[in-house]
């Protein structure tokens, strides 16, 4: 049998979480493979060995505990230039000790193998696998990739955690996404401590909007930026983890307090104004706060002699930014959450997208 479809057909064989544990706490079958409680576990997605399993057999990571708890599933490398969740994976499998831990924790950390190999951000076929879920099992190569990885995560997960940094030259100041309408995910937003929560459903086909409206609670971790490693953004990925588990009763040692943290309903865009384009360079850091009217950036044009600054529509704090490079025209410079439309974190909220704001899941 073809190791793609394999894949899709042995992913919706295991018993849902809720289901084991009601039965009582032993093994976990998961991808035709037995973990033993208090024990970890590291397999392959697909077993075969053949031409299109070289572009998608990526790892499984398990942690049993040993104790009865939920089950947490942390998704990375949905994008290949995306190295840093990997990363952030690898520090939380590492440091998880089976027999100290409450529940299971599945991990798949390398999810588009092929992209992160190569450093492209897309599958092998040039699809966006974070737009393709649940996915199709007559699909695309990336369609059927997304519903094997959707079918083990629907079957599985009672939360998840997907792990992101910025895209295309681009950085975000380490924050959380996640949709106001499930509290408990709200709750996991607040726990993970980054210190920014932006609101908003993800965009459709995303892993994590998908995996909401499935009933699971679900938040995305945004630092940092593609194609490099950050540890600053790996250290608050890696103890965000490990303090939603705390909250979750999956460890033992207390959760950290929740810090304060700005939670925005709306964002905007600033972007290179019509014939702007040229040599961008940035006034104002990443996690700045920006009045109406402030410079933000200066575009040069080489060859010119010209210069166009780039200034703030609303005052905010910058979440996200563009590193120094060449733009062209329409190309976004800075991501603002709004001033005044944070709010107080306990609060549930509808979220206001600004009109003509893109969304903003990696």
């Amino acid at each position: 049998m073809p190791a793609l479809l394999l894949l899709v057909l042995v992913a919706v064989a295991p018993v849902a979480a809720r289901e084991q544990a009601a039965a009582g706490w032993g093994a976990l079958q998961i991808l035709e493979r037995s973990v033993e409680p208090g024990s970890k576990s590291m397999f392959p997605l697909a077993e075969d060995r053949n031409f299109d399993s070289a572009f998608v057999n990526s790892s499984v990571w398990v942690v049993r505990g040993e104790q009865a708890g939920p089950t947490l599933c942390i998704t990375a490398g949905i994008h290949g230039d995306e190295i840093n969740g990997v990363e952030i994976a690898r520090r939380v499998f590492s440091a998880l000790q089976a027999p100290e831990l409450r529940g299971t924790v599945i991990l798949l950390p390398m999810i588009n193998l092929s992209g992160i190999r190569s450093g492209e951000r897309y599958m092998a076929d040039r699809r966006d696998l974070n737009r393709l879920f649940p996915g199709r099992q007559d699909g695309s190569l990336s369609s059927i990739v997304a519903r094997g990885v959707f079918q083990l995560v629907s079957s599985h997960c009672a939360a998840l955690i997907d792990l992101h940094t910025g895209s295309f030259a681009r950085s975000n100041v380490p924050q959380i996404r996640v949709t106001s309408k499930r509290p408990g995910a709200l709750d996991m937003a607040r726990h993970f401590g980054s210190g920014v929560v932006v609101l908003g459903e993800g965009p459709r086909g995303s892993l994590r909007r998908e995996a909401s409206e499935a009933g699971i609670d679900a938040i995305i971790y945004e630092a940092a930026g593609p194609h490099r490693f950050d540890p600053e953004a790996a250290r608050v990925g890696a103890e965000g983890v490990r303090s939603v588990m705390a909250w979750m009763g999956m460890l033992a040692t207390r959760g950290a307090t929740i810090p304060f943290n700005s939670v925005y309903r709306r964002t905007y865009w600033v972007r290179v104004p019509g014939q702007g384009g040229g040599f961008f360079f940035p006034e104002v850091e990443i996690g700045a706060r920006v009045q109406a009217g402030e410079l933000l950036g200066t575009i040069y044009a080489p060859g010119f002699d010209t210069h166009t600054e780039v200034f703030a529509r609303r005052g905010g704090t910058v979440i996200g930014m563009a590193v120094p490079q060449i733009v062209l025209t329409g190309f976004a410079l800075f991501n603002i959450g709004i001033e005044g439309s944070d709010v107080f974190p306990g609060l549930l909220l509808e979220p206001e997208p600004e009109p003509g704001a893109p969304e903003v899941d990696g």
